[in-house]
């Protein structure tokens, strides 16, 4: 079982990041909430790390803090029907903590609002988890060191706009509606908005 990745970050798209460890290259799916935190290409960084193996493929999932691989791990454990894709758009559309309070709260509404997530599995997530919110580490906890975890201005700048709309279509977003959302979001959110706010403000538009 791999834990845990420390090397340097070779590329990183919304969806995914590429991790050298002495000399080897690894492919890590993540969520938005720890993509909008990497460091820049070429750093250090340290990812937690759940590994899937499949009879087709042995799938690496990355996460900057331990509540959120908690959370990635509880979901597809615990819920029927979600598997690792779901709960990567679980932790892209909300924070840990809102869906802690979320489900605590039973809203549905704001859970089914999520890319990929129906009311009826909304439902299935509050009454399976609303029991076994203490079993995973308080929002933001992390076993990771502070390294690099500033996103430069410029990487939001220059690529924000083809960042938001991968990671839309990424989402199971139409291209011309992915396209269609980052533009309004843009406008509405102005020059300095982060990917992340983007796709936020997507996924809610499109919910």
């Amino acid at each position: 079982m791999i834990t845990f990745l420390k090397g340097k970050l070779v590329e990183a798209l919304p969806t995914q990041a590429v991790v050298e460890v002495q000399g080897v290259g690894y492919e890590v799916q993540i969520p938005l909430s720890s993509y909008d935190r990497l460091p820049a290409a070429g750093a250090e960084v340290f990812l937690l790390t759940h590994l899937a193996i499949r009879e087709d493929a042995h799938l690496l999932y990355g996460f900057l803090t331990a509540a959120e691989r908690d959370l990635f791990r509880m979901l597809i454990h615990t819920v029927s029907g979600i598997g690792p894709k779901i709960a990567l758009s679980v932790l892209s559309g909300m924070s840990v903590a809102a869906f802690r309070s979320a489900v605590a709260a039973g809203d549905v509404k704001a859970l089914s609002s999520v890319q990929g997530v129906g009311r009826k599995t909304a439902e299935r997530i509050v009454v399976e988890l609303k029991d076994k919110l203490g079993g995973f580490g308080p929002a933001g906890s992390s076993v990771a060191p502070a390294v690099g975890v500033a996103v430069p201005a410029s990487r939001v700048e220059d690529t924000r706009g083809t960042d938001a709309v991968a990671a839309l279509m990424a989402l199971g977003v139409k291209p011309a509606d992915a396209h269609d959302s980052v533009r309004a979001a843009l406008a509405m959110l102005g020059p300095e908005a982060t990917v992340e706010q983007l796709i936020r403000a997507c996924l809610r538009r499109n919910a």
